[in-house]
């Protein structure tokens, strides 16, 4: 298993619905009168409360609001193409394998809610049928934070080129430790992100050790050549993994993320060039958990960075395996590539070489997800867990930047990355230098 730097990039959307961090899979009632079409406040409103409205708000990134019906009416019909083309709301998983909490597909039921109403004219109906508005916490879709760490300096990003991986180190000052049950990263340029990690570097590290506190800073601005090196690869802990229409941290009662006292926070930009010079100062919001929990969340990936994809393959295929070294509770999975990316897939190799399917995922660079069991499954210690990518580097591929060209791993999108993020439940006193060191005797 090998263990790198986490590395994502996303560009930024405009859709007509996204997923919901807190989602919670419930069809729509149906209308009382089978004569009677569906109108928006007793019939649609419900369903884009619970599936559309955490990114279509305003400050969100849905490309319009979807709150009230004056502004859902003009994109009646939009919404019911994309739902019954269930291009909206995103979910990539083969519906087959596995059972997901956050699967945020709509119910054949709803898709026809929709659709008779948008062919009805778009009827508001009465408002007095309407559900209570859904609350959310201005600026943020988790719970409001109780703290609010920003990079101190904004980042110039410039108008054209390449933009190295920027690094901003912030001190949290906290003066014990925080166990963090929801997270959530809020960049001020959107557009120009993507990707954000933002890693826990603990007061006894010696991960760049010598950089700058408070201050943008890349690779190349190190003289040290182990800072330079720590910018290409670190096991630090990670509290929260960004990109444009991706979730935030939301972990269940009695689990959390923990940053130690006196920790710093080490911000990982990917930022991309829009044409136009920016800035971006990004923040992360922090919700602590009202109670120690009896587990502690960790985000561990499966990645492999030595394949080179052939020029014109349609279905190359990387591979990489490794042994969960002690027991733990498997939560979720994000898998991660580039414009090349095709399917993804996560399996447990069996003893006796059988193979057992937990993910497959038809990818989208465009929209990447993370996919959380509903049910957790114990990986016993000694569990071989796989992670399969599918590359489509022909020109039958409408985003190959290339494919004359023969494709490694690099960090611009039009390199490749092979990333299978996954998370994991471990006894609270673990971290995650502790999980790794096999037990001799069980």
């Amino acid at each position: 298993m090998k263990w790198k730097r986490s590395i994502l990039c996303r560009v930024c959307l405009t859709a007509l619905c996204a997923v919901s961090p807190s989602f919670s899979r419930q069809d729509t009632p149906p209308h009382s009168s089978s004569s009677a079409p569906p109108t928006f406040y007793r019939d649609v409103l419900p369903i884009l409360q619970n599936h559309c409205q955490a990114c279509h708000r305003e400050g969100e990134i849905g490309s319009m609001p979807l709150v009230t019906y004056e502004q859902a009416r003009p994109f009646a019909q939009a919404i019911a193409s994309a739902t019954s083309q269930k291009k909206m709301p995103p979910w990539f998983a083969d519906p087959g394998i596995g059972h997901f909490s956050n699967d945020p597909s709509l119910s054949p039921q709803e898709i026809a809610t929709i659709a008779s109403w948008a062919d009805s004219n778009a009827p508001a109906g009465g408002p007095l049928d309407a559900p209570a508005a859904r609350e959310w916490a201005h600026g943020w879709m988790i719970p409001q934070p109780d703290a609010v760490i920003q990079m101190p300096k904004p980042v110039a990003i410039p108008a054209r080129g390449d933009v190295q991986y920027t690094y901003e180190i912030v001190h949290t000052g906290f003066t014990e430790g925080k166990w963090v049950q929801f997270s959530e990263v809020r960049p001020s340029s959107r557009e120009n992100v993507h990707h954000a990690v933002v890693y826990v570097r603990p007061p006894d590290s010696h991960w760049l050790q010598h950089a700058p506190v408070g201050e943008p800073f890349t690779g190349a601005d190190m003289n040290d050549e182990q800072d330079r090196n720590d910018t290409h690869f670190t096991t630090a802990d990670i509290l929260l993994v960004y990109a444009p229409g991706s979730s935030p941290d939301n972990w269940t009662s009695g689990m959390a993320k923990f940053i130690p006292a006196g920790s710093d926070l080490v911000f990982q930009m990917h930022y991309m060039a829009h044409g136009h010079p920016m800035s971006d100062q990004t923040s992360v919001g922090l919700v602590f958990a009202k109670e120690p929990p009896k587990q502690r969340v960790l985000t561990l990936q499966l990645t492999n960075d030595k394949f080179v994809i052939p020029p014109g393959v349609p279905d190359f295929r990387v591979e990489v395996h490794g042994s969960i070294p002690n027991d733990a509770l498997l939560l979720s999975f994000f898998p991660h590539m580039h414009l090349r990316g095709k399917r993804f897939e996560y399996n447990i190799l069996q003893p006796g070489g059988g193979i057992e399917t937990l993910l497959l995922v038809n990818y989208d660079f465009y929209w990447q997800l993370s996919y959380r069991l509903a049910e957790p499954r114990l990986l016993k210690a000694g569990t071989v867990l796989q992670a399969v990518a599918w590359y489509d580097n022909s020109k039958n591929n409408p985003h190959n930047p290339d494919p004359d060209a023969a494709v490694r791993w690099g960090d611009q999108t039009y390199d490749e990355m092979m990333v299978g993020f996954f998370d994991v439940a471990v006894p609270a006193n673990v971290d995650k230098t502790q999980f790794f060191v096999r037990r001799t005797s069980r």
